[in-house]
């Protein structure tokens, strides 16, 4: 099969590797239909995430249809066409029978190297490094998905895959986002990045009855999305202004009720703090740049909850957590408990009340993908969402005039 790779720092190619096979009685093989590049492949792309391999197979974002099935699947059969979630879980152990599905005990086999830098290990991930299991990933023609009458969700109507792809990942990502932001009706809500989750975590925020939601972002074609789809009032922080100061403006002095970083380890700013955190990233004193996170710790109101759905791997400087203390505020983030709110999203899609597709900018076929992961890392192109179909050998198709 063919097979999206990484080879080393900024390099991806596309080569033809095995076929997965069952390992495991519970195992699944799926053939893959629709699978994504998300904005976390970024961080392996720029080699902030250690532990990966030559030749690992990327991409967490995918559905499919199921081939093969192993000897006590229950729930699948072959022919039945499936969204699976990002995370690993076993569905036996206290976290997963507590909803807390990405905290999973037995799902990573290599534990003991997330034990050594975390202290616990939570769940495998697919195609994101040997710290989160090795598992081969789904930007692929096929893959292998272990645990398989617990994770995948049979897709029965006959919705289009571009609606209900983003389950796998960046729409579950969003919502908890906005869920962890304990939004009371009325709230004023402030998401920092219109990125994927940035953007469903800023529409998840209405549906969970926010009044407003302010959107922080650079990119025109990004905060288009967010004022024009989400409803948002948007921000674009590349004239330099102070986010503190205009979010203050915005919520009559008080800051907003909660704020939601759907940025994380990667954050840009215009500040020297920002201009800090860059070259003291590019020298390993620290592996994540907070710059987002410094700008939540004094825009959110006193009392205020912070949100935390962007990924960070490691070591933050400089980060006024005196802020947090002396407001007093409750952060909450982590890894999605994807199991959770698979069923309930679909209902929604499937409802009407959101389209996950408005933010998909490029159709792709699998030999175009090394390109696009550079134009994705660069934002070029009005680049939002990229959507990948591997039995198409290539053909960018692009949803949005320039």
């Amino acid at each position: 099969m063919k097979a999206v790779c990484w080879m080393g720092t900024g390099k991806v190619e596309v080569h033809t590797v095995d076929d997965p096979k069952i390992l495991n009685p519970g195992d699944a093989i799926l053939r893959i239909t629709r699978t994504a590049i998300c904005g976390s492949d970024l961080h392996l792309y720029d080699g902030y995430i250690p532990t990966m391999e030559s030749g690992d197979i990327l991409g967490h974002e995918f559905m499919g249809i199921v081939e093969e099935v192993g000897s006590e699947v229950k729930k699948l059969k072959v022919g039945d066409r499936v969204v699976v979630p990002f995370t690993i879980a076993c569905g036996n152990c206290f976290p997963c029978k507590t909803d807390l599905w990405s905290l999973c005990d037995n799902s990573n086999p290599n534990a003991h190297v997330a034990e050594a830098m975390y202290g616990y290990s939570g769940s495998a991930l697919f195609g994101y490094s040997h710290i989160y299991g090795g598992y081969a990933g789904g930007q692929a023609q096929y893959v292998r998905v272990p645990f398989a009458d617990v994770g995948p969700i049979k897709i029965e109507s006959d919705i289009a895959d571009e609606k209900v792809l983003f389950l796998s990942d960046i729409y579950p990502t969003g919502y908890q986002g906005a869920e962890n932001a304990q939004i009371k009706p009325g709230d004023n809500i402030a998401v920092w990045g219109a990125g994927p989750v940035g953007l469903f975590a800023a529409a998840s925020a209405y549906m969970l009855g926010a009044g407003k939601v302010f959107v922080i972002d650079r990119l025109p074609e990004r905060l288009a999305l967010a004022r024009d789809y989400c409803g948002a009032t948007v921000i674009d922080y590349s004239d330099g202004k102070s986010i503190v100061e205009a979010l203050r403006d915005l919520t009559g002095g008080i800051g907003p009720d909660s704020c939601i970083d759907a940025v994380g380890m990667e954050a840009h700013g215009t500040d020297v703090s920002a201009m800090y955190d860059k070259v003291e990233q590019g020298l390993m004193l620290e592996t994540d740049r907070p710059t987002a996170l410094r700008q939540i710790f004094q825009s959110v109101r006193k009392g205020g909850t912070v949100s935390i759905p962007g990924v960070y791997g490691g070591v933050l400087n400089k980060l006024n957590f005196g802020a947090a203390f002396g407001k007093g505020l409750t952060l909450k983030m982590g890894q999605t408990n994807m199991h959770k709110y698979l069923k309930p999203l679909l209902e929604r899609v499937e409802q009407g009340q959101i389209d996950p597709s408005f933010l998909i900018s490029h159709r792709i076929g699998i030999q175009d993908v090394p390109d696009m992961y550079k134009i994705w890392r660069d934002k070029k192109d009005q680049v939002t969402k990229i959507v990948i179909d591997p039995f198409r050998e290539t053909g960018i198709e692009k949803l949005r005039a320039a």
